[in-house]
């Protein structure tokens, strides 16, 4: 009988093992993201950029005698004095000198040329403004631009930290005093030396 008992109990803990050896499925995660978050974000951020542009398509309206140019980029500029003579343009590697100011878009001076000035910038090979960046390859020898950036193509979400805030659009003006090709630069350099 003894041996009858454990027999039934051995075959009962295999039928139990049997059964709860059956192919486990995936949790489901305990929460889901429905993508919420980034449709909101999304949103905002069209709302924001939308209300920059019509800070900037403000100003453009305001001076209907100053032609300005939208950029590919998705900022505006115009001609405050154009050079006609002269082609070429910085490209990628050139050394361009400026100087330039930034002001808010109600006119008023935040930095001025003489608090920036001079600036050196290796084109496309140096970190400044995204806008700056672009608008430089614009511009020809003793060019003055005015640039209006909305706050994606200047200080972004972050601002400068110090006098301009997050997502403010601006306004720079910019002289490009002069460039030259890296490569005269440092043969230029190896000469003097």
């Amino acid at each position: 009988m003894m041996k009858k008992i454990t027999k039934n109990i051995l075959l009962f803990a295999a039928f139990i093992l049997l059964l709860s050896c059956k192919q486990q499925q995936a949790r489901m995660p305990i929460s889901r993201s429905s993508g919420t978050f980034m449709k909101e974000s999304a949103e905002r951020n069209k709302k924001l950029i939308a209300g920059e542009e019509g800070k900037i398509d403000s100003i453009i309206k305001s001076n209907p005698k100053i032609k300005y140019f939208a950029s590919k980029k998705g900022y505006w500029y115009s001609y405050i004095s154009k050079n006609e003579r002269d082609t070429l343009r910085p490209q990628k590697g050139d050394i361009a000198q400026f100087d330039y100011e930034i002001m808010d878009m109600k006119g008023n001076v935040v930095y001025s040329e003489i608090e920036l000035r001079p600036q050196t910038y290796v084109v496309d090979k140096q970190n400044i403004l995204m806008g700056l960046r672009d608008g430089i390859k614009l511009m020809r020898k003793n060019e003055k631009v005015s640039f209006l950036f909305p706050s994606h193509m200047a200080y972004g979400y972050r601002g400068d930290t110090k006098r301009i805030k997050s997502n403010e659009p601006i306004i720079c003006n910019v002289t490009l005093n002069d460039f030259k090709p890296q490569t005269k630069v440092e043969t230029t350099n190896k000469t003097e030396n």
